[in-house]
């Protein structure tokens, strides 16, 4: 099993590995999110509340917030454009860890926040705002990586996009088709099963992320660290190996 789950993000891919390593990340996802508004009391996956808040403090004269909300937007972005730039330059390597190589990074950084988390406490007014940044660019890393494996078809941080499509699925489930002479409505199956999943693995995400940092702190982020490492190094050994 181990050897099987080392493989979700190599290079050579099965849709079946999408959707298991899609239903992963957004499980670490949920979790980071969660543990991460009850740390600095923001989520950070949220892109749409972020842009929508940065107009409303616009227009209220808080360019302090709106200034903030520009840079989680730009964290976001950026830490899109690091998976972009690293997984096109491992391809063009022909490298096997080409999509593990970003989620190496956020592994790094949730070790770092779970570890090192304790100096918010004493530091809040240079650490928070810091966390909110790092936290950003981890969502943005992560949604990139499983973005681009999938040709776009799974994310794991737009939960409103998952919810979107779960709706016109189970509408289609619904209708009733009484036309004899038009094309049946008929819902993608495939489709409801993966957004399904995909939605329960953030909501269970959510509570183990919540429930671990009321538990037991920022060192609940170490376990999500150990699972993304188990993802990536088989095919980050392998290209060691072979250069």
């Amino acid at each position: 099993m181990i050897p099987q789950i080392r493989g979700w993000t190599d290079v050579h891919r099965t849709p079946q590995n999408n959707l298991r390593l899609g239903a992963t990340l957004t499980f670490v996802a949920g979790a980071t999110n969660a543990g991460g508004f009850l740390a600095v009391g923001q989520y950070t996956s949220h892109m749409t509340g972020v842009v929508s808040s940065v107009a409303d403090n616009l227009v209220l004269g808080q360019i302090g917030l709106v200034l903030a909300g520009l840079a989680s937007l730009i964290a976001f972005m950026g830490g899109a454009v690091t998976t972009a730039w690293m997984v096109n330059w491992s391809l063009r390597r022909k490298l096997r860890s080409a999509y593990g190589r970003p989620l190496l990074i956020e592994a790094a950084l949730l070790l770092i926040f779970g570890l090192f988390g304790a100096a918010i406490n004493f530091l809040s007014g240079l650490f928070v705002p810091l966390t909110v940044l790092v936290l950003c660019f981890i969502m943005g890393l992560q949604n990139a990586v499983i973005t681009k494996i999938s040709n776009a078809e799974i994310r794991t941080t737009h939960v409103t996009g998952l919810v979107t499509d779960l709706g016109i699925e189970i509408g289609k489930l619904l209708y009733v088709n009484r036309l004899t002479d038009a094309p049946l409505v008929i819902a993608n199956q495939r489709k409801l099963r993966i957004h399904a999943i995909l939605i329960l693995s953030f909501f269970a995400g959510g509570l183990a992320g919540a429930i671990g940092f009321k538990t037991i702190g920022y060192v609940s982020t170490v376990p999500l660290a150990i699972v993304l490492l188990i993802l990536v190094i088989r095919p980050i050994l392998h290209d060691l190996r072979g250069h």
